[in-house]
C-alpha cells in the first residue's frame, strides 16, 4: 500500500534562496519574564532541528507586557547568547495594530520594522510579512514599503499571513522580487485553504506555505473530537501523541506545509520532531480531513 511519507530535509523559503525547517516554532503565546525558560524553548526548537522561528510584533498584545513584548522577551534571549542568532531563519509581521485594526501604509510599516528590530536586537529579518489585509492601503504601497525592506538589507525576503490568493496576487503585481511565502490558518478542523485556492495558488507560485493553529487551538488533541481520536490512533501506531500526529497530516500536503508549532513547552516543541515518523495512506488522511469536516467527501 502506498503511504505518504515526510522528510525533515530543509527546503528553500519560496523562490528566496533561504533554506528553512520543514517545522517552525511560533511565539504568539510568548509572555513572563522568565528569559532562562525563554532560552529553553529556544534550546528545544533547535534541538528538535527547527530553525524557522516566527514571530510578530502584535505577540504579547494581551498580556500585561503589551504590545511588542513577545519580540522584546525573544530579544532578551538572543542578547545573552549571540551565537543564537546565526542558527536562526527569523521571521515577523506587522500591519495590526489594536484599536485600528490595521494599518500597512509605507510610513507605518517603515517604523513597524525599524522597532521590531530594536525590541529583538537584531539588523535584519529573513522573513518580513504582512499579518492582515489592510483595506485601506493600496497594494502599490504596501509593495514600496517591501521593496524599501529588501533593498535597505534590513529584511531579506517577504510574505503575507492571512491573504486570500487574490490579495496576494494583488501586491505582487506591484513588487519587484516575488513573494516568498503565505501563512493561513490550516489544521484538520480549518481547511478553507484546501478548498479556496490558497494551497493551490501556492504551489502553481512556489510559495512556502506556513500554518499557523496546526493543532486547532489544540481540539485537535481531545480523543472525544473524532479527528482527535483518529489522530491519537494514527500516532499511536508510530510512537506519537495526537498533537504530534497533528503536524503529521498537516505537512503530508503536497504542498509541503510548514505547521508552526505554538507551543511553550519545551517537552512538546521537542516531541513535534516525532511527526517525521509519521506515514499517511490516502484512506488514514482523507479519514482525519472527513472526521475533521464533520462531512463525507462527494
Amino acid at each position: 500500500m502506498t503511504t505518504l511519507r515526510l522528510s525533515n530535509e530543509p527546503r528553500a523559503l519560496g523562490k528566496s534562496g533561504i533554506m528553512v525547517s520543514p517545522l517552525a516554532w511560533g511565539m504568539w503565546r510568548l509572555a513572563g519574564d522568565d528569559v532562562a525558560a525563554v532560552r529553553g524553548l529556544i534550546d528545544a526548537a533547535l534541538g528538535a532541528g527547527i530553525i524557522l522561528f516566527d514571530t510578530a510584533d502584535i505577540y504579547g498584545c494581551d498580556t500585561p507586557a503589551g504590545f511588542g513584548s513577545a519580540e522584546a522577551l525573544f530579544g532578551r534571549a538572543l542578547a545573552e547568547d549571540r551565537t543564537l542568532r546565526d542558527r536562526m531563519v527569523i521571521a515577523t509581521k506587522g500591519g495590526i495594530r489594536p484599536g485600528i485594526p490595521y494599518n500597512s501604509g509605507r510610513a507605518y510599516l517603515t517604523e513597524a520594522l525599524d522597532d521590531s528590530l530594536r525590541r529583538m536586537g537584531v539588523e535584519t529579518v529573513e522573513l518580513y510579512q504582512i499579518h492582515r489585509r489592510d483595506l485601506l492601503t493600496h497594494p502599490q504601497e504596501v509593495a514600496g514599503a517591501l521593496d524599501a525592506m529588501v533593498a535597505s538589507g534590513k529584511v531579506r525576503a517577504i510574505g503575507v499571513s492571512n491573504h486570500a490568493p487574490a490579495e496576494l496576487d494583488a501586491l505582487q503585481s506591484f513588487l519587484g522580487q516575488p513573494i516568498a511565502a503565505t501563512q493561513p490558518e490550516f489544521s484538520a478542523l480549518h481547511v478553507a485553504p484546501l478548498f479556496d485556492g490558497t494551497l493551490d495558488h501556492a504551489m502553481t507560485h512556489d510559495l512556502a506555505v506556513l500554518a499557523w493553529s496546526p493543532l486547532g487551538g489544540g481540539r485537535l488533541t481531545d480523543v472525544a473530537h473524532p479527528a482527535g481520536a483518529l489522530l491519537a490512533e494514527q500516532g499511536a501506531a508510530y510512537g506519537v501523541d495526537a498533537a504530534t500526529a497533528a503536524l503529521a497530516w498537516v505537512m503530508a500536503h503536497p504542498a509541503r506545509i510548514i505547521p508552526i508549532v505554538g507551543s511553550q513547552s519545551a517537552g512538546r516543541i521537542a516531541a513535534a520532531a516525532g511527526a517525521y515518523r509519521v506515514e499517511w495512506t490516502r484512506a488514514r488522511w482523507y479519514a482525519v480531513l472527513q472526521a475533521g469536516m464533520g462531512c463525507s467527501l462527494p
